[in-house]
């Protein structure tokens, strides 16, 4: 038997471009090379796609470095890679792609609707998932919609904030009581998120959050709160993992706490009553749903000191090293973590063949 050939697909252009290179390198360590070959494809922050073939030095660096790569692009004829020049680039065949890319261009349906486009399998979230998941304001509609229990929260648009800040202020503090969060609406990672307790910090906080985004959110902070998260994984008939709980080294679990010191805490299951944690799974599940999610995805949580639970976000594709919640929630459910990346592969290839007999045009 043949094995498959996946593509890893990592690097691309959002801020959260290291995050994406780490994942890869992990799954490139971890994946069953008795059942898949592996081709690298990286892209770097300019948005330029480079053939690194199977040698795993193009991920010896914590960026997509162009050195020794040949740049590269999809083909239109078929799943393999070409160069500039439209030459077919040997040892770049694939069956499958895995987008390891977090963040815009990346996690956000852009790259997953280039793959639909040249009709090729890959893993995770649909172009409709992937945008919705990645759009904290689509994202918290359609959870409303399915009622879902959620934060307050207001939308403010870059092109408002920038022409009339003190409006924007004013209204903002009429909707809401200080703390609050406020974040670009697409990003990923904790990039560009800033947790403020009065104007000064309000002011400050749009004007960060408007360097990454023309979409704003901002948020009540839920204070006191247990940050919770549960992951996802399947098609049609998805299946929740157990709780974990985060423990913030600092004020909030910022870019910094996450990827920079260690001083949070990760703690694999979270100590709940049973029924908290059915119920969790439950609303996890129900928020895959949600935005019609598919391969893999994890759902964070607010619980309240009274033990109310609030969805805060999906993520349709989480960090994905082996000490990431994603990973390790599966782990402790007893899926290994190579294990869990054939599993995503296998339902990659199971969703392009149960949408490949779609009627496209009429008979």
């Amino acid at each position: 038997m043949s094995k498959i050939r996946v593509l890893l697909l990592f690097g691309g252009r959002s801020a959260e471009h290291e995050v994406s290179v780490v994942s890869a390198r992990s799954v490139y360590a971890a994946i069953d090379r008795e059942r898949y070959d592996v081709v690298l494809a990286g892209i770097d922050q300019q948005g330029r796609w480079y053939f690194g073939g199977k040698d795993s030095e193009s991920l010896s660096s914590s960026t997509v470095v162009p050195d020794e790569q040949v740049p590269a692009r999809l083909s239109t004829t078929g799943p393999y890679l070409v160069s500039e020049d439209g030459n077919d680039l040997p040892g770049s065949e694939f069956d499958v792609v895995f987008p390891l890319l977090h963040g815009p261009y990346g996690e956000d349906g852009t790259v997953q609707g280039l793959l639909e486009l040249a009709g090729l399998a890959y893993v995770g979230a649909g172009v409709a998932a992937s945008a919705v998941g990645m759009d904290k304001v689509l994202a918290r509609a359609l959870f409303a919609a399915s009622g879902l229990p959620q934060t307050q929260y207001s939308v403010i648009m870059r092109s408002d904030w920038r022409r009339a800040q003190v409006s924007v202020v004013e209204r903002l503090e009429g909707e809401h009581d200080y703390p609050l969060f406020v974040k670009p609406a697409n990003l990923g990672s904790s990039v560009g998120i800033s947790k403020v307790h009065d104007r000064q910090g309000l002011q400050a906080g749009l004007e960060l959050a408007s360097q990454y985004d023309t979409k704003l959110i901002v948020e009540r902070s839920v204070e006191n709160a247990r940050e919770l998260e549960c992951a996802v994984l399947g098609n049609e008939y998805p299946k929740a993992s157990g709780v974990g709980e985060i423990i913030p080294g600092a004020e909030f679990y910022d870019y910094t706490t996450k990827y920079i010191d260690d001083r949070s805490e990760l703690v694999v299951p979270a100590v709940l009553e049973k029924s908290e944690t059915e119920s969790i799974r439950e609303l996890a599940i129900r928020t895959f749903k949600a935005i019609d999610c598919s391969g893999l995805a994890r759902v964070d949580f607010f619980m309240r000191p009274d033990g109310s639970v609030l969805v805060n976000e999906i993520n349709t594709m989480p960090g994905f090293t082996p000490i990431s919640m994603y990973p390790k929630l599966w782990a402790a459910a007893g899926v290994a973590y190579g294990d869990l990346i054939d599993r995503l592969i296998q339902f990659g290839l199971e969703r392009h063949l149960d949408r490949k007999d779609l009627q496209s045009t009429l008979s």
